[in-house]
């Protein structure tokens, strides 16, 4: 398997790397739906929790596959 420069497999890499923005993405969506709340916009928050709600979804596969590749 090839590695980074840091030493880390490269599909380990990729992994945490879409973790961390799913991870992101889902504190962002968070903000905004809060954000479109305050604004009085419900379809506009209603869209950013579900926006949300796919970023975990995509976040806990993530972890789940680092987690059996890791340990």
């Amino acid at each position: 398997m090839a590695e980074r420069a840091t030493g880390t497999r490269d599909e380990h890499y990729n992994l945490i790397s879409v973790l961390y923005h799913a991870l992101q993405g889902g504190e962002t969506s968070a903000t905004y739906e809060e954000d479109a709340g305050q604004a009085g916009d419900q379809e506009l928050a209603d869209f950013f929790r579900k926006v949300r709600g796919q970023y975990k979804e995509v976040a806990d596969e993530a972890k789940k596959l680092l987690g059996q590749r890791i340990g």
